[in-house]
C-alpha cells in the first residue's frame, strides 16, 4: 500500500510541476534569459551608437551597436527593426579615457585603466513607465603599463563592450 501511495505522490508533484512551468511560460511576461517583456512588445530598434568621446576610437561606435543588436537577437524574442520599434535603445559613447591606476614607487604607472562611457535612453512605446530618458553606463579593463594601448586596444574594447551590453541588456529589458 505504501508503494502506491508513494507513486501517487510522486505522480501528483509531478503534475504540479508542469502546471507551474505551464503558468509561468504562458503568461509571457518571464523568460529563463532573465527578461521581462511584455507578450504585445514584438519589435525593437537599436540604431547606430554615435561617438562624442574626445579621443578617438573609430570603430567602437560600429562594434557596441553591433554587439547589443546580437545580444537581443539572441537573448529576446523581438524582431530587430531599423526604426520605431515597440522598444527603442538609442545611445552615444560618450568618454574614453585611459588613466594610470596604480603607481610604482618611483611615481610611475604600473598599470593603466581603458574605461567607455555611454549614455542611453531607453524607449518602450506600449509600456512607457519602463521608458528611461537618459542612463550612464561605463566599463573598463586594466592593462600592464609596460603595454602600449594599440597593442592592447581591441583586446580591452572586446571584454569592454561585452560589460556595457550585459548592463544595458539588464538596465532596459532585464528590470535588474
Amino acid at each position: 500500500m505504501t508503494v502506491r501511495k508513494n507513486i501517487f505522490l510522486s505522480l501528483g508533484a509531478a503534475v504540479a510541476l508542469a502546471i507551474a512551468a505551464f503558468m509561468v511560460q504562458s503568461c509571457g511576461i518571464y523568460s529563463f534569459t532573465g527578461t521581462s517583456i511584455q507578450p504585445d512588445v514584438k519589435t525593437v530598434s537599436i540604431p547606430f551608437f554615435e561617438y562624442k568621446a574626445l579621443k578617438v576610437n573609430p570603430s567602437l561606435s560600429n562594434q557596441l551597436t553591433e554587439a547589443l543588436q546580437e545580444k537581443f537577437r539572441r537573448l529576446t524574442r523581438l524582431e530587430l527593426v531599423d526604426e520605431e520599434g515597440d522598444l527603442e535603445v538609442v545611445g552615444a559613447v560618450v568618454g574614453y579615457d585611459v588613466r594610470a591606476t596604480a603607481i610604482t614607487a618611483t611615481e610611475q604607472a604600473a598599470q593603466n585603466r581603458l574605461t567607455v562611457s555611454v549614455k542611453v535612453s531607453f524607449t518602450n512605446h506600449k509600456y512607457p513607465e519602463e521608458s528611461f530618458p537618459e542612463k550612464s553606463f561605463s566599463a573598463y579593463a586594466d592593462f600592464d603599463a609596460t603595454q602600449t594601448l594599440d597593442a592592447v586596444e581591441s583586446t580591452l574594447c572586446e571584454e569592454i563592450i561585452e560589460k556595457l551590453c550585459e548592463d544595458i541588456f539588464n538596465g532596459t529589458v532585464a528590470n535588474w
